[in-house]
């Protein structure tokens, strides 16, 4: 049966009837296969995350986090489908590039016509984008670890993936964006994905409050993570799902991606050797593993807005840099007193702030021209003496931590005033754990299965006193830091004065009345 295939693409819609118009003429089939495999790479960073955060909690709590990774992307790729493609990324916006409209509303007319990235057609943009949305959702939720119900996390990701990152990739990705217009530069996620999940996390630990702990007088409760293993494990998908997530940002196959990847994982191993010095000298001279694997996730996160524009001695500037400061900045939670007990915050808040100003100062036009006939020219940052690229950078800076701190706020405290949408487990939830409590199964089947979630009127029968093995809390960790994410390691290096006769939460057995 011979074809007969001599339409034009229209370039709008969905690009033209497919039974007359060959819809792929108008794209390089390289640059497709490309971001096809970048798009199941960057999928593979979400349980890479959710491994991650699994490793750093509390044994009782550890496989919530591993379910949030697959909720994140069940709830995430709907979102997706439904409106947030169209609300993101839409060809035609409202508000002089605030929001996108509906007309991509259940991916009505997605299939070939000319994506925001145009060497690229708008289904495959599309499913490359859902991956980003759903990192950023993950990353998000992980504020809060070890505290929150389940049911009201779902339905606040749906809400804060609508309401407050479909704006904030507008703004910034869509070629009619207001932020594009204006002229910042975000290669891969500084601010949309990085910035505005550590803020929204931030927020979501705020108002959650701390976590029940009666040995913390002040401060935030420190704990050691359970699984080192598992914090390995998680670093390694991060790592390699990354160089799908900065080098499918060229949008082609092209130089230009391939030199991102080698920024890419320069400034993780830079950054990765520098966190793990820093702590040599901050705990007790031991060359930690939850260190390095925390600054390697550092330097991926710096240099995500950075990756396609910027020489590669600028890698190396921004793994020496990001990991010094995200090092440091994990203490700050202990004097703002939030328990952000994953450190979102100090590493992908603080790491994605200083990639997004570093793109200012190091941003080359001679790097972004490596694209070819396929390069959005762009004048540089200061090295092209281009100094008003900064300006625009914090301008970007500062909108997205606005908007996203003052919208979740407004959705959290909303959402919690509803009485089937509380956000927090109750005490006696929170004691046995959100594994027993809300999902009834766990990480390491050493407890009786329980059928059903536990009521928060049920009674712990307690066990002997004997030493605890991963909930104790380490009353001598050295300045002050925390055992998760970025601090997790200082606790492990001063474990010899831990607390005696510790009852390990995992040994507390629900009663159900």
């Amino acid at each position: 049966m011979s074809v007969n295939l001599t339409g034009i693409p229209t370039g709008y819609g969905t690009g033209g009837n497919s039974l007359t118009t060959d819809l792929n003429s108008q794209y390089d089939k390289a640059d497709m296969v490309w971001i096809a495999v970048s798009s199941c790479l960057v999928w593979l960073m979400v349980p890479g995350i959710g491994l991650l955060y699994s490793g750093l909690a509390r044994k009782k709590h550890a496989l919530s986090l591993l379910w949030a990774s697959l909720m994140a992307c069940c709830v995430v790729s709907f979102q997706w489908y439904w409106w947030g493609y169209s609300l993101a990324f839409a060809h035609n916006v409202r508000g002089k590039g605030f929001i996108g409209t509906l007309e991509f509303f259940g991916f009505k007319n997605v299939l070939g016509a000319p994506s925001s990235v145009s060497s690229l057609p708008d289904i495959l943009f599309s499913f490359y984008q859902m991956m980003f949305a759903i990192v950023t959702g993950m990353l998000m939720v992980g504020g809060a670890c070890e505290r929150a119900r389940l049911f009201p996390m779902m339905v606040f990701l749906f809400l804060w993936i609508t309401i407050v990152y479909c704006p904030i990739a507008c703004w910034t990705w869509n070629a009619n964006g207001w932020l594009v217009v204006l002229g910042s530069i975000d290669y891969a996620g500084g601010t949309v994905v990085h910035i505005s999940s550590a803020h929204a996390a931030l927020i979501y630990a705020l108002i959650l409050g701390k976590r029940n702990d009666p040995l913390t007088k002040k401060g935030v409760p420190k704990y050691k993570p359970h699984s080192v293993t598992s914090v390995v494990l998680g670093t390694v998908f991060i790592w390699f799902a990354w160089f799908g997530f900065n080098g499918g940002s060229a949008g082609n196959a092209t130089i230009r991606a391939w030199y991102s990847l080698v920024n890419t994982n320069l400034c993780a191993a830079v950054s990765g050797i520098t966190w793990m010095i820093v702590d040599w000298f901050r705990c007790g001279r031991k060359w930690t593993t939850v260190g390095i694997c925390c600054g390697v996730v550092t330097g991926l996160v710096v240099i995500t807005p950075m990756a396609g524009f910027v020489p590669l001695w600028a890698a190396v500037i921004g793994g020496v840099v990001g990991a010094i400061a995200c090092n440091f900045a994990v203490d700050l939670k202990q004097v703002l007193g939030i328990d952000d007990g994953l450190d979102v915050w100090a590493m992908h808040g603080v790491g994605g702030s200083i990639g997004n100003v570093l793109t200012g100062i190091f941003a080359a036009d001679y790097i972004n021209m490596t694209a070819g006939d396929e390069s959005s020219p762009i004048p540089g940052g200061w090295i092209n003496h281009h100094y008003k690229q900064v300006g625009y950078q914090l301008a970007s800076l500062c909108a997205v931590i606005a908007w996203d701190c003052t919208i979740t706020a407004i959705l959290l405290l909303t959402m919690d005033r509803i009485p089937f949408l509380k956000l927090r487990l109750s005490p006696e939830e929170e004691e046995i754990g959100t594994d027993a409590a809300q999902i009834g199964e766990f990480t390491y089947e050493d407890a009786s299965y329980i059928p059903e979630p536990v009521r928060s009127k049920s009674v712990m029968e307690m066990p002997e006193p004997h030493n605890a093995i991963d909930d104790q809390i380490d009353g001598s960790s050295v300045n002050g830091a925390s055992t998760s994410d970025g601090g997790a390691q200082r606790d492990t290096a001063s474990n010899e004065k831990q607390e005696k006769g510790d009852i390990d939460d995992e040994d507390i057995k629900p009663v159900v009345n």
